[in-house]
């Protein structure tokens, strides 16, 4: 029986992204479309996020611009393909602070936050350091730090230190120190409610890009293969690869299991649709009762 209803919902999209930065070492080998997501899980009497996305101005606009993120939607817009307000958020887990990721906490005011305490604090520590060593900063907006160190202030911020089980009924929190960032985590939502789970998904963060990092170069979900890391650590693409086998160790090895945020190919493995904003919406699974979102 399902407890959850999991949905990826698409907000913006790089149209050409180079292969090797979700490949490590695909270099010269073309490129590919990488969406901009963030996942909505309902039930149990909550709606979640992991992760919230960018705000599209200042130096998050910037960063999207030097990126080259195309059609861009705010919150209220994405979350309504799914029948949700930005206000009936209640929790959001940050699996880590890139922009992409924690820009957009300002759009859901009823929501607490959760985000490993080495995640935020490491990066704290990196804006401090000299301007030659502003490579670690790739991809982080500085005020998106700000206003994370002000939802602590409203005690709206918990800082994890590790693991956590049950943050919502079936819904735990994983680490993967010094890899694609410091402090970046995973979330497992266990939708039998049961401890030893038969029925557990995997949001993977940008700790799995594309079906490549599970199951290697050239690879789809159906073949078996070795994993090959994301291209972006700031700690090692071997703490990565460890990431990956604890991520499919709690599915049993089912590749289809976790999910890889940033990967097109979700709508071929999963229900999916494309919205009239040209946003793609993709349903993982639905709670007893639910109704989908892509008929």
């Amino acid at each position: 029986m399902g407890k959850y209803s999991i949905w990826v919902c698409e907000y913006s999209y790089v149209a050409s992204y180079h292969k090797s930065g979700v490949i490590y070492g695909a270099h010269n080998q073309g490129y590919v479309k990488l969406p901009y997501c963030y996942v909505v899980i309902q039930g149990e009497g909550h709606v979640a996020m992991v992760d919230v996305g960018f705000n599209n101005k200042d130096y998050g606009k910037h960063l999207g611009d030097k990126f080259g993120v195309e059609n861009w939607r705010n919150p209220a817009t994405v979350l309504a393909e799914v029948g949700i307000k930005p206000e009936d958020v209640d929790t959001c887990f940050i699996t880590h602070c890139h922009f992409d990721h924690f820009g957009n906490v300002e759009d859901f005011p009823n929501a607490k936050f959760y985000i490993q305490e080495r995640e935020i604090s490491k990066w704290v520590w990196a804006m401090s350091l000299p301007d030659r060593m502003r490579w670690i900063m790739t991809a982080v907006d500085p005020g998106d730090i700000v206003r994370g160190v002000a939802l602590a202030r409203d005690r709206r911020l918990e800082t994890v230190n590790g693991p956590m089980t049950d943050v919502l009924p079936g819904i735990d929190l994983h680490t993967a120190f010094d890899s694609h960032t410091f402090g970046s985590m995973w979330v497992t939502v266990r939708n039998d409610g049961q401890a030893q789970s038969s029925d557990t998904w995997v949001l993977a963060g940008d700790l799995v890009y594309v079906f490549e990092n599970l199951k290697g170069p050239g690879s789809n979900v159906d073949l078996e293969d070795i994993f090959v890391p994301v291209g972006l650590a700031v700690g090692s693409q071997t703490n990565l690869i460890l990431a990956t086998e604890d991520m499919l160790s709690q599915v049993g090895h089912d590749v289809r299991r976790v999910i890889p945020i940033h990967e097109e190919r979700l709508k071929d493995a999963f229900p999916s649709r494309i919205t009239s904003e040209g946003l793609r919406v993709t349903e993982i699974c639905l709670a007893d009762g639910a109704t989908s979102k892509v008929k």
